[in-house]
């Protein structure tokens, strides 16, 4: 009989330099590399900081580790919603056969490479992708609107690091779905706001950290911005900004992927992470900061992948109030991408794909399975957060090719 996997842990994060730390939970400690219980434990001790949760996905980032949740009074942490603001995952099932996969993955995959791009630079030419986000009112976000022609270039592509878009079966247990339970063929993408959220995490990190000279050492990688000041306000409307756009550019990826294959979509799932939201958690309204976490207040659908050559899973959350409505994001690393160049090679990764039955397009060798956690390991860590509605099993992915920088 397999072992129960431990539970939650309350961490007695030690006083910092501001004398006081938040509660923290944690979930997964043993599956969690100690630099990035560190970096939790730092933004914990924010004077700002009023509740923290790590994941058991959880792995080193910049300022706030990947797999964080900070809940912070009145004020955002451009670090700490993160470089790729808005990325997130959408889970498309559609009215293909799933067998498809099995007996024309060529036809897939060429409707993948055809209609999205892949890598730091991709883009499209104007006007060859559009979406109603690019006629919004972009003046109330100067540093998107800077790089609004970019944005519009970027649409609808797919980026390079851990970015992918791939197809697979959907195996539903659920019976309260607005589909039947069964097996099903299902488009999967994971991208965000590509280079113009970048720009943004970067020209709001600096206006942070002039504001907060009294930062030191690392603390200086989680400057805040007030909410009611006129920076904060101004990074508020870019990130929201580019949680529309992020969204957009899953929406043109599935239209125009499976418009190439004559197929329709017949139930979708999507949600963000590196993202901040108001919310209520008490009696009082916070800001939660989920960088590479997944939203789970209690009957929120969500998507958790795996890596390429393990499941992803369709969860509803559970709403646990320790956590601050939150669940991992995937599998999480286990090895860095230098150490994971330096010591991996394709014929091994080759040779699990094949046992995993998995077509791959392209990707590069930092973003094999064997960087990646047992996303299995990671779920039960996290049961008591999410509920398992439906599992994806992917079998023809496309990620950027080796040699591309990574942008999450």
């Amino acid at each position: 009989m397999p072992s129960r996997p431990p539970e939650p842990i309350d961490v007695a994060v030690p006083a910092g330099p501001f004398g006081r730390a938040a509660p923290l939970r944690v979930w997964g400690a043993e599956q969690i590399a100690s630099n990035a219980q560190e970096q939790m434990h730092r933004a914990a001790q924010l004077p700002i900081s009023v509740r923290a949760a790590l994941m058991p996905d959880a792995h080193l980032g910049y300022g706030l580790p990947i797999g964080g949740v900070l809940a912070t009074d009145g004020a955002v942490i451009p670090n700490a919603v993160g470089v790729d603001i808005a990325c997130r995952v959408k889970l498309s099932v559609v009215d293909l056969p799933a067998h498809l996969v099995e007996t024309d993955p060529e036809r897939l995959g060429k409707a993948i490479e055809r209609e999205t791009r892949f890598g730091v630079a991709a883009a499209f030419s104007p006007g060859e992708r559009e979406h109603a986000v690019m006629d919004e009112e972009w003046s109330t976000a100067p540093v998107a609107l800077s790089h609004r022609d970019r944005a519009a270039k970027q649409l609808g592509t797919s980026g390079s690091g851990n970015h992918f878009v791939e197809f697979g079966t959907v195996e539903i247990s659920a019976a309260d779905l607005p589909i039947a339970p069964g097996r099903y063929l299902g488009l999967l993408s994971h991208s965000g706001s590509r280079g113009t959220g970048a720009q943004i995490c970067e020209h709001y990190r600096k206006v942070a950290i002039a504001e907060h000279p009294e930062l030191e050492g690392e603390f200086r990688n989680l400057a805040w911005l007030a909410l009611d000041s006129d920076a904060g306000r101004a990074y508020w409307n870019e990130m929201e900004l580019m949680g529309r756009y992020a969204s957009a550019n899953h929406a043109c990826i599935h239209r125009h992927v499976l418009g190439r294959l004559g197929a329709e979509t017949i139930f979708a799932v999507e949600n963000h992470h590196n993202f901040a939201w108001k919310e209520r958690h008490g009696d009082r309204e916070l800001v939660v900061h989920r960088k590479g976490a997944t939203p789970a207040a209690k009957g929120v659908l969500g998507f958790i992948p795996g890596s390429m050559a393990a499941p992803g899973y369709l969860v509803r959350g559970a709403g646990d109030a320790s956590s601050l409505d939150s669940s991992a994001h995937g599998a999480g690393r286990t090895m860095s991408r230098t150490q994971a160049l330096k010591s991996l090679d394709w014929k091994k990764a080759n040779d699990v794909l094949k046992r995993a039955k998995v077509r791959l397009l392209s990707a590069g060798l930092d973003e094999v399975p064997f960087v990646y956690k047992d996303i299995d390991r990671v779920m039960a860590a996290q049961s008591g957060l999410v509920e398992v509605l439906a599992s994806f099993h992917p079998r023809v992915v496309k990620m950027a090719p080796s040699g591309e920088r990574p942008e999450d």
